[in-house]
C-alpha cells in the first residue's frame, strides 16, 4: 500500500505541475471542468465580482490567449495554466450571490461577445500595480484590474 500511496502522490504532483486537474486524461485529481466553467472561475476570481465590465475583460484576455502562439489551445487550459491566474483558480470553490452573473457574462463571451477596448490584449495585473517596463501599453481598467498590450 505504500507504494501506491507514493505513485498517486507521484501522479498527483505531475498533474499539478502540468495543469491537467481539470482535464479529462486525469479526472480523479480534480474536479472535470468544462470550458464553461474553467472560464466562470477566471472571471469570478480575477475581477471584481460586481464589475460585468471586468469580467468581460478577463473573459476576452482568456478568448484572446487562445489564438495566440505560446498559449494553451483550450479555455481550461488557459486557466489553468500556471501562474496566470489566481492561485487556487481551478479549485477553489465559487460562492454567492455573484456567480450567476458570472455565469451570464461567460456564456456572453462563450457565443462571441468581447470587450471592444480589448481586441487583442493577452495580459492584465491587478489595478493600483506599477511596473517599471516600457513596453507596457495601458488600455483599460475595469473590475479591479489593468489591462494592457506588450509592444
Amino acid at each position: 500500500m505504500p507504494g501506491l500511496f507514493r505513485i498517486l502522490l507521484l501522479l498527483a504532483a505531475l498533474t499539478a505541475s502540468l495543469s491537467l486537474s481539470g482535464c479529462a486524461i486525469f479526472p480523479f485529481f480534480g474536479p472535470h471542468l468544462s470550458p464553461r466553467q474553467c472560464l466562470m472561475r477566471a472571471m469570478y476570481f480575477e475581477s471584481n465580482r460586481s464589475s460585468t465590465e471586468g469580467m468581460l475583460a478577463v473573459g476576452t484576455v482568456v478568448m484572446n490567449r487562445l489564438q495566440q502562439p505560446g498559449y494553451p489551445k483550450s479555455i481550461c487550459g488557459v486557466v489553468g495554466q500556471p501562474g496566470q491566474f489566481a492561485p487556487g483558480v481551478m479549485t477553489r470553490p465559487m460562492r454567492g450571490r455573484s456567480v450567476p452573473t458570472v455565469a451570464a457574462v461567460a456564456d456572453q463571451v462563450l457565443h462571441g461577445a468581447r470587450h471592444p477596448a480589448l481586441p487583442a490584449t493577452t495580459h492584465f495585473h491587478t489595478a493600483g500595480l506599477t511596473f517599471p517596463y516600457t513596453n507596457m501599453h495601458y488600455v483599460l481598467v475595469a473590475g479591479g484590474n489593468a489591462f494592457y498590450n506588450i509592444y
